[in-house]
């Protein structure tokens, strides 16, 4: 979490923020962000499965500019959904949800065969503001891990 005062002028660019490895086993750069909420960059390499997740207190919405994979969401109590990510695909992940997601490329359907390898990238709004790494509690995922 970067500490500012309310009143800062905040300017980064991507290639100067530093990285971490979120609880999930992404790579995020956190951008500037308010007490209510802020932006993190996330990328996903290549082959690379998520370790599933639900937060304790937070929500956010996912935007992937670029790449392609798949997302698993769900509650307890809910049947899960399984989409596909692309270039575009935004979606929101509700406090307490267990989501999970992977890197596996751009696929033809037809030849049966891996077109495209790229990091999978995200913009992510985390509301309110990320609270650190005890915010996120491991599940029971739906794929096996990389």
């Amino acid at each position: 979490m970067i500490e500012h005062s309310k009143e800062e002028l905040i300017t980064r660019q991507l290639d100067d923020l530093e990285t971490y490895v979120a609880p999930d086993g992404s790579i995020i750069r956190e951008m500037p962000e308010f007490p209510a909420g802020g932006l993190s960059h996330c990328t996903v390499p290549e082959d690379m499965v998520s370790k599933a997740v639900k937060h304790r207190t937070i929500e956010e919405i996912w935007y992937c500019i670029s790449g392609y994979g798949e997302f698993w969401r769900a509650f307890d109590y809910k049947e899960p959904v399984v989409i596909d990510i692309k270039p575009g695909t935004s979606l929101n992940i509700p406090c307490g949800a267990m989501f999970q997601f992977g890197n596996n490329g751009k696929w033809d359907n037809k030849e049966k065969k891996r077109i495209s390898k790229e990091p999978l990238v995200f913009i992510i709004a985390t509301i309110p503001q990320w609270p650190g790494d005890q915010e996120a509690v491991p599940v029971k995922g739906y794929w096996a891990t990389s």
